[in-house]
């Protein structure tokens, strides 16, 4: 039993993907700011503190936001210090986010096991990584702004796992759209539209009444600005069925 990204290493996708990238539309938004080509921070690093400080920010709270860090840092024994640095994301200042980034340090362990931790008190981000940070975070409470209201986020499946595919969380659900946000410096790739399908299908299947009215598939990806759709009517269901069945294991 592996987690919805070990399963899509595992899988050989059809020539273009089980998804082709292309046939998502995409939007460019602009606010004219620029990032730093550069930072010292590792990319999971900085999408993970992206991704719960844009919750943060939107109104969900600082313990719900970096839950899952919560829980890496119960399985290393580190929850005082992990708490006490939850106590110390108030917003989007640089000390938010050095302890942002900190606190999801922690998320290895609960997402890839103990012995893939190793202690945040090394993760120390440099001015390049604190702004790029601080301007994806708000360029994606502005994407939230425009193509929300949010109505659930990082939420998991439960009734929705197989005995194939037993962990993977969501990051966010609008009425009509699974939302998925990627800091990449580059497209999606097939590896991410497998991802979002699997999500949905595991979506359908849980306990969530929400994903019902979900007729579209959504990337953000706030390093690059760049909004990606596709309706769900567009796949063809024999492509539904293969991953439903053969990836998933319904």
């Amino acid at each position: 039993m592996v987690s919805v990204t070990n399963r899509i290493t595992q899988v050989k996708q059809p020539r273009g993907g089980y998804i082709n990238p292309k046939d998502f539309k995409f939007v460019e938004l602009n606010d004219s700011k620029e990032l730093f080509p550069d930072e010292n921070t590792h990319s999971t690093i900085v999408g993970l503190a992206v991704d719960y400080l844009t919750r943060f920010t939107m109104g969900t709270s600082a313990k719900e936001a970096f839950q899952i860090s919560i829980l890496g840092s119960m399985l290393v024994h580190e929850n005082d210090y992990a708490m006490a640095l939850v106590d110390a994301v108030i917003g989007l200042d640089d000390n938010s986010i050095i302890n942002a980034c900190k606190l999801v340090g922690f998320d290895v362990a609960r997402r890839a096991g103990v012995a893939a931790y190793r202690p945040v008190e090394s993760i120390l981000p440099d001015h390049e990584a604190i702004s790029n940070i601080r301007i994806m975070v708000e360029r994606s409470t502005t994407f939230l702004k425009e193509f929300g209201p949010i109505v659930k986020d990082g939420f998991t499946f439960e009734c929705g796992y197989t005995q194939i595919v037993s962990s993977g969380d969501g990051d966010f659900l609008t009425q009509s759209t699974l939302w998925d946000f990627k800091v990449l410096k580059k497209e999606p790739t097939n590896k991410h539209t497998l991802q979002l399908l699997m999500y949905y299908l595991m979506g359908c299947h849980s306990i969530h009444e929400e994903f019902k009215s979900v007729d579209k598939l959504g990337i953000f990806n706030p390093r690059l600005n760049k909004v990606y759709l596709l309706n769900i009517n567009g796949i063809p269901s024999e492509v539904i069925h293969q991953v439903a069945s053969e990836v998933i294991g319904y």
